[in-house]
């Protein structure tokens, strides 16, 4: 049906920078929101940041004036560019959107996550 494919993550030292990309495909009618999340070892999954296709942005408190949220939703594209990288942002990131099947219905899918490790 539809499949998100995270990419970007890896290993970046306390003050780097990495920046996250998703793909979306499948049959996908349209998209009203994508979403990034995280999840670290032991911790609930914790909502990081969201963009709407009107363009509206949220952010989790954590990652509020370090992350951006951007997306080029005719492609089918989000993106999070993470700044100032501490250790307790270390996680598996995960794309989330909300989707218009062609078939009619929306739901929710994720992808399976990018793993960010940001060592001090």
């Amino acid at each position: 049906q539809v499949q998100l494919v995270e990419s970007g993550g890896g290993l970046v030292h306390s003050g780097g920078s990495l920046r996250l990309s998703c793909d979306a495909s499948g049959n996908i009618a349209s998209i009203a929101a994508m979403h990034w999340f995280r999840q670290a070892p032991g911790k609930q999954r914790e909502f990081v940041a969201g963009i709407t296709s009107g363009g509206t942005t949220n952010y989790g408190d954590s990652v509020k004036d370090r992350f951006a949220i951007s997306s080029d939703f005719p492609k089918k594209k989000v993106y999070l560019q993470m700044n100032a990288l501490k250790p307790e942002d270390t996680a598996v990131y995960y794309c989330n959107a909300g989707v218009v099947l062609t078939t009619g219905g929306g739901y929710d899918f994720w992808g399976q996550g990018t793993q960010v490790t940001v060592s001090s």
